[in-house]
């Protein structure tokens, strides 16, 4: 029986000290317990107890956090999930807002009214594309199996030549990744025989795609919109920006109002 206890002993390789530090396989502890290898803990761990207390064994999805030197760890509740590994985590946005918009569309427009996937910014056979300055950014992705969101909203304005005529314009906004098209949303603006604004309407224009999959390293991310049809040539038309107005005109919107607003959310899958 004896000779069993001893070689317990010395296969954990228990050392004490005389200044009453505790050594698990290590000969030289320095600290009161000194583990050297894995921990295994069937139970509650109990943290801040006193010789007549027992400690703290915390709550239920709490974590154990330092409070530094010479200060015992403390329970902690987070205010974010935790993730795991095999589930989708959000590792990065991204917003930009700009007050430039466009104001160069071409007065009758392109005429193209479909638009596909891959279409690239500067084939003009595909539209007639005009970027916004302020919104394009190099994003990183770090794992191939992701996910990312885009979210553009901006103010959408045109002015009819006669105000008690009713006109529209027709236009699309898109996303574009390493100069190709991942995402498009076409629209229309009316005046709606605005006499008591000149002939003045404003809109607000939003675009929401979620793209999968996107391949691991850096890309170039931009927003660029189209004018395609115009009822009337001479009507003005402006994306993100206020149009030239004429003294007195009522209601009119400034470039505040009207700014583009982007984001975009990365969320990749974790693995550790």
């Amino acid at each position: 029986m004896e000779k069993k206890t001893y070689s317990l002993f010395a296969g954990v390789l228990l050392f004490i000290q005389t200044n009453a530090q505790v050594g698990i396989k290590t000969a030289s502890p320095n600290a009161t317990l000194d583990v050297n290898g894995a921990t295994t803990l069937r139970k509650e761990l109990r943290v801040g107890g006193t010789s007549t207390q027992v400690g703290n064994s915390g709550l239920n999805g709490q974590v154990l956090v330092s409070q530094g030197e010479g200060l015992p760890p403390a329970w902690k509740s987070l205010n974010v999930p935790l993730v795991e590994t095999g589930q989708y985590k959000l590792t990065n946005s991204y917003l930009f807002s700009d007050q430039n918009g466009i104001t160069t569309f071409t007065n009758s427009g392109d005429g193209i009214y479909k638009s596909n996937v891959g279409d690239d910014i500067s084939d003009t056979n595909t539209g007639k594309w005009i970027k916004l300055g302020a919104v394009a950014n190099a994003i990183e992705i770090k794992n191939g199996n992701n996910r990312i969101t885009y979210q553009f909203q901006t103010g959408v304005e045109m002015r009819a030549p006669v105000s008690t005529t009713s006109e529209n314009i027709t236009f699309a906004c898109g996303v574009f990744r390493n100069g190709k098209l991942v995402a498009v949303r076409p629209d229309k603006i009316s005046s709606n025989n605005n006499s008591g604004k000149n002939g003045l309407q404003d809109y607000i224009f939003t675009l929401n795609y979620t793209e999968q999959d996107v391949p691991v390293g850096t890309h170039q991310i931009e927003v660029a919109c189209r004018k395609i049809n115009s009822s009337n040539p001479n009507s003005a038309f402006a994306i993100g920006h206020s149009l030239v107005t004429q003294t007195g005109d009522p209601y009119v919107s400034n470039n505040f109002i009207l700014e583009s607003e982007f984001k975009m959310d990365i969320i990749e899958f974790i693995t550790y």
